[in-house]
């Protein structure tokens, strides 16, 4: 039987920092460029075809086949038209700001259970690897 309760400390305080989270001014902000993206249908075709073009692309190189000039710019001239639409530039903010944060709490989550204490920054940030890692850091 696990000694982790479905009702717990654990999950409670857990819970507790969703809602922190949910309601953080920076995290709204990003949701809200989220949300305007999956909202505009054209943006999100344009990105979806950048995206399959940009795996058609790296497949073909992974297969040891030539790129031609006209494709790499048709790659080229599709993800910068992409990427000048606001909404759609402000949706790929959004998801490297949400894989920062969901970085972040992992790797605080992560270290405290590793340690058996609260992490201080450079041992989440990567300023050390642990006890006894001996890489010198």
């Amino acid at each position: 039987m696990s000694t982790i309760a479905t009702e717990s400390i654990i999950l409670e305080k857990t819970r507790e920092l969703c809602e922190a989270i949910l309601n953080a001014p920076e995290y709204k902000l990003v949701r809200g460029n989220v949300d305007r993206f999956m909202g505009d249908e054209k943006a999100k075709a344009h990105y979806q075809r950048v995206v399959e073009k940009g795996d058609s692309l790296n497949h073909k190189q992974q297969q040891g086949q030539r790129l031609t000039p006209a494709e790499i710019s048709d790659f080229e001239t599709d993800r910068d038209g992409l990427l000048n639409n606001p909404v759609a530039s402000e949706f790929i903010s959004a998801q490297e700001d949400l894989h920062k944060i969901q970085e972040q709490v992992v790797g605080y989550v992560k270290k405290t259970l590793e340690l058996g204490r609260l992490p201080n920054e450079d041992e989440v940030s990567g300023g050390g690897c642990g006890h006894g890692c001996g890489c010198s850091h």
